[in-house]
């Protein structure tokens, strides 16, 4: 039995196209879409070293796509869907905008704040609850997520003194 529907695939394979962006921009591959009534308000694709910001991740970024759309920073009718586990940050603004559902591929051991490391949506202590669904397309996330991380070290060995 599938847990997610068609609608749930088709936004998170949307999520996949922003991880595939990022992943030809030598970006960690990590992919968004915000979606309001069935339509993608927001797209946004891990642009930390592009825009030498540290703040650049996906969710961020789709979630300023977002509220820019529809003129308001309360996101309370929409739904979040990320190639990877939110890290604290993210997590904190997909609260602050009060997304009310998130739906994230695969987990992430080193910064995941959404039942990885921390999971911030579920400790009640905030004045918004996010629903949080996890796995819809993992295989696909960490496959894209293992083979940059492969290219990465490969160029690292080739070059060691430019990453030290």
């Amino acid at each position: 039995m599938n847990l997610f529907s068609e609608e749930n695939l088709r936004f998170m394979k949307a999520a996949l196209k922003e991880a595939m962006k990022a992943f030809e921009n030598d970006e960690v591959p990590v992919g968004a879409v915000v979606v309001h009534n069935k339509q993608i308000i927001g797209k946004g694709y891990n642009q930390v070293e592009t825009l030498k910001d540290p703040t650049a991740h996906a969710e961020m970024i789709a979630i300023t796509a977002a509220a820019n759309h529809i003129g308001n920073w309360r996101l309370n009718e929409c739904d979040l869907y990320v190639t990877l586990e939110p890290c604290i940050m993210c997590s904190g603004a997909i609260l602050n905008a009060r997304i009310n559902n998130l739906f994230f591929a695969e987990f992430d051991s080193k910064f995941g704040a959404c039942g990885s490391l921390y999971n911030l949506p579920a400790e009640n202590k905030y004045n918004h609850q996010v629903n949080v669904f996890s796995g819809l397309c993992a295989e696909e996330s960490r496959s894209l997520l293992q083979e940059f991380f492969r290219n990465l070290r490969i160029i690292e060995k080739q070059n060691p003194q430019s990453y030290s």
